[in-house]
């Protein structure tokens, strides 16, 4: 397939510059968070993109060590929330209280207020405290006692969840999963990212705390914040544009589909082919660049129906499906 396409107006150096500084940001993250290139890959992706992103993998994999790589890379304010079934909205967003000395009222800032908030196991609070995340996530702001509050950009949640264990776990609803650009699943690694993992996880170390002192910051908020901007400039053809709005209108009356994405996964899906292009040094986006991305940005956003879904049919399995019958527009 042809790549020419119409070029974004970017100038060569900036084009260089900007995938520079991601490839630095790629590195540094690598530092920690060892092999599994496709899944830092995506989560660098929403970065860019500017969008929330939800991590998925069974315990012991790496998903809270990724996270705080990728904090400790950019240099920004980061917080980490631990979901707890008795975990409340104000816990999340903040509060305020009355002071009796001065006879006002003060605002205290839940850990919400951040550059980059990691989410721990999302699914273990109810559905009322993941709710205190739509807003923000939405809008950059929390609004406490009728008052909003805006939040510094840049904002990203990083949420996590276990697959596997159900016992004391909330489903997320579906609004609540609409708001993730990404749904990023991490496998186990091969055999000899494993290895490496553990040679490197078991030398000279006498305890088991996360090894993120390596990873130095080599972005600032304001860095990725202009990051942001090239990465929104990118140029996307029409006919790009309109395969991937076919790839989501098919997922509503696909066989095996109960329920299709909304329009917000059409955005999601072209503004993340933007950040990978950028991510592969391109400033344009090409079908393939969809497709490759098409899984994690509908994989929260369909539902397969009960026949399927008793047959093992998982999401992904569906999305590569349906892409199949769509025909690709040759650039």
């Amino acid at each position: 397939m042809s790549t020419d396409s119409p070029a974004s107006g970017l100038p060569a150096e900036t084009l260089s510059r900007a995938h520079g500084l991601i490839e630095a940001l790629r590195a540094e993250v690598g530092r920690a968070f060892l092999g599994q290139r496709n899944v830092v890959d995506e989560t660098l992706t929403v970065l860019l993109a500017g969008g929330h992103v939800l991590i998925e993998g069974v315990p012991g994999l790496g998903k809270t060590l990724l996270v705080q790589a990728l904090a400790q890379a950019i240099g920004g304010r980061y917080a980490r929330i631990q979901f707890t079934p008795d975990l409340m909205p104000a816990d999340v967003t903040g509060h305020t209280l009355y002071d009796p000395a001065s006879g006002q009222f003060t605002t205290r800032h839940g850990p919400v207020f951040a550059n980059l908030l990691l989410a721990d196991e999302i699914n273990r609070a109810p559905a009322k405290t993941q709710a205190a995340l739509l807003e923000v996530m939405q809008e950059g702001q929390v609004t406490l006692d009728g008052e909003s509050h805006r939040l510094d950009p840049p904002f990203m949640v990083l949420a996590t969840q276990n697959p596997v264990e159900q016992e004391g776990t909330y489903a997320l609803p579906e609004a609540q999963l609409d708001r993730f650009m990404l749904k990023v699943l991490i496998d186990y690694p091969s055999s000899e990212e494993e290895g490496a993992i553990l040679a490197f996880a078991t030398s000279g170390r006498s305890d088991e705390r996360l090894q993120v002192d390596a990873v130095r910051p080599v972005l600032s908020t304001e860095v990725l914040l202009t990051l942001r901007k090239v990465t929104a400039r990118l140029a996307v053809d029409q006919r790009v544009l309109d395969y991937a709005l076919r790839i989501v209108r098919a997922t509503r009356d696909f066989p095996g589909i109960a329920a299709g994405a909304s329009t917000r996964g059409a955005i999601a899906l072209v503004r993340s082919a933007r950040a990978l292009a950028l991510l592969n040094g391109r400033d344009f986006v090409t079908p393939d660049d969809l497709k490759q991305l098409a899984p994690a940005a509908l994989r929260h956003r369909i539902v397969a129906t009960p026949d399927y879904a008793i047959e093992g049919r998982t999401p992904d399995m569906l999305v590569r499906e349906l892409l199949e019958t769509i025909e690709a527009p040759r650039l």
